[in-house]
């Protein structure tokens, strides 16, 4: 009933009373009274008139379907749209709903994950509230071999989408985070289903560490966030609209591929690019220099001789960046 209730508010550019609220649900005006004050206890702001009723004033700034939709202006990403209180993972709880057939386009997003990975396995879990993370569906045509552009594609996207919202300098760190200065802002990670020669779906996480003020002791060097960098609370439901257009825009015009502006994009705002990296082959570490970024979205390195070789996988570590 709540939800009807918001959704008769968000509608509305005047009063509503509680009277005509009762009417349209079947409901008592007590109980409509009820839903309102845990709207009010939720963080939505609503006027109280005496003969007149009620007005929404305001959204709640955590992220919240209502507000989120309101603010969303993509077409394809996000249609389809799952607003969870908690999460273990959002990209396990996409997957579930990916084998059983839900659009292109899906997202889900949460306040709070309690069990999500990242990178080479490792863990990944943030307190409510403190982060924007969400998981993004696609069914391409295409063959699993052709989907490595959607990491660095989604790269670029939240890169332009932080710089667009806040003005942070940020930059990518090859292949899937997003820095400011020395510090990591942004995790990715792609995982894809696909049967023989053909994609099913791919899903892509994304974590924002947004109003962290602190983190533990082991990644507190290397780690931070939009409160730390730039003083400011934001509206997390105006950020995440903002990025999930970013993210329709470069898969859109780039049709899911490293095109020649998506690259030059991505190698201008990649900070690893022009740095000494140290990356595994086998059980040897090799040293060189970064040069660029290919089409397929490998790392190009040039070894002490001068060859080039490219990496696409393993751990890349960049001399002065965590």
């Amino acid at each position: 009933m709540q939800d009807k209730i918001l959704g008769f508010l968000i509608k509305s550019k005047d009063y509503v009373s509680g009277q005509e609220i009762s009417n349209q649900l079947g409901v008592s005006r007590q109980a409509v009274w009820k839903a309102i004050n845990t709207l009010k206890e939720k963080g939505y702001e609503i006027e109280s008139v005496t003969k007149k009723g009620y007005r929404l004033t305001s959204l709640p700034t955590y992220i919240n379907e209502a507000s989120l939709k309101a603010n969303l202006k993509t077409s394809i990403i996000g249609k389809e749209l799952i607003v969870l209180d908690s999460v273990t993972s959002t990209n396990d709880y996409l997957k579930e709903l990916g084998s059983k057939g839900c659009a292109n386009g899906t997202v889900v997003t949460a306040r709070e994950q309690v069990a999500g990975k990242g990178r080479l396995g490792r863990s990944w879990k943030a307190a409510k509230d403190s982060c924007i993370m969400f998981s993004l569906l696609l069914r391409p045509s295409m063959a699993p071999s052709e989907v490595a552009a959607i990491t660095p594609l989604a790269g670029l996207a939240v890169c332009k989408a932080i710089r667009e919202f806040t003005g942070l300098d940020c930059m990518i760190k090859w292949p899937n985070d997003i820095i400011v200065g020395k510090k990591k802002l942004v995790g990715i990670l792609t995982e894809m289903s696909a049967e023989f020669d053909a994609v099913e779906y791919t899903i892509t996480g994304i974590g924002i560490n947004i109003e962290q003020t602190a983190f533990p002791e082991e990644i507190s060097h290397k780690a931070t966030s939009l409160l730390l960098e730039t003083g400011r609370h934001i509206d997390k439901n105006k950020f995440l609209a903002c990025v999930l257009l970013s993210l329709e825009n470069e898969f859109i015009k780039n049709n899911l591929e490293l095109s020649n502006t998506a690259l030059s994009e991505y190698t201008e705002l990649c900070a690893t690019v022009g740095r000494s990296v140290t990356f595994n082959r086998g059980t040897h570490k090799i040293s060189g220099m970064a040069v660029g970024v290919a089409k397929s979205g490998e790392l190009k390195i040039m070894l002490s001789d001068g060859t080039i070789c490219n990496v696409n996988s393993g751990e890349v570590t960049v001399q002065g960046i965590y």
